[in-house]
């Protein structure tokens, strides 16, 4: 299934709107941009690597050889990627921002707003379009797992810093207090969904990779300390 790459799922909806209406949703989407914090519910789901909503105007479709068409309706196009299943993901948006939902297709025909669900996931079904090919450059790992790397990188880069100019006393607290800190982020990320064979296909791909790394670092490791000289 070309949406789904590991963990992640990729979904694309194209809805109408009437050119007419089409201003309100641009009002609309600017008044977001400018109060991120009405957005609370959405930025907190875990689960959402990112949304985006982008209205396309019924001239600014490109000329790729079928010549230009004569379209009634401009189209708000929702891109988005995300873990977890596609019924996951619509209940917690319609959960957490139901009201932010219905503003952002506010324009869109015959939309029957996020409440109830089961409508809602109608609405969505029919408009998705999907993805024909879908490139994930971590498809082994979901958000959570991607801030936890992020973390672990920073303290270590932390740590590097200060292991020239520190006693090995001193550098051996400094390393059990970063140990404490991300101490929750060096669990196993686990598997990616079985729908998807990517994550395997990754990391036969970069096996060979990471296993020269390793013998790079374990080499480095282990080659004599270069003597100091102290005047």
């Amino acid at each position: 299934m070309s949406n789904i790459a590991g963990k992640a799922y990729a979904m694309n909806v194209v809805t109408p709107s009437k050119p007419w209406r089409t201003w309100v949703n641009r009002l609309i989407f600017m008044a977001a941009r400018g109060l991120p914090d009405r957005l609370g519910g959405l930025l907190g789901l875990s689960l959402i690597h990112f949304a985006r909503w982008v209205i396309i105007k019924r001239d600014q479709w490109p000329d790729l050889g079928q010549g230009r068409q004569a379209l009634q309706n401009d189209y708000v196009l929702f891109c988005s990627n995300f873990n977890g299943t596609w019924d996951q993901y619509i209940d917690a948006f319609s959960d957490g921002i139901p009201n932010g939902l219905d503003l952002f297709w506010y324009s869109a025909t015959k939309y029957p707003h996020s409440i109830p669900v089961t409508s809602f996931k109608d609405y969505i079904t029919f408009n998705q379009v999907y993805t024909d090919y879908y490139y994930n450059a971590t498809p082994g790992s979901a958000q959570r797992d991607l801030k936890c790397a992020m973390r672990v990188y920073d303290a270590i880069a932390s740590l590097a810093a200060q292991y020239p100019d520190t006693d090995p006393t001193s550098f051996a607290a400094a390393y059990r207090a970063q140990l404490g800190k991300i101490q929750g982020c060096l669990g196993d990320p686990g598997f990616g969904p079985v729908a998807s064979l990517d994550t395997e296909r990754a990391d036969l791909h970069r096996a060979a990779r990471v296993k020269a790394q390793t013998r790079a670092f374990d080499a480095a490791r282990k080659a004599p300390a270069e003597p100091t000289t102290t005047e």
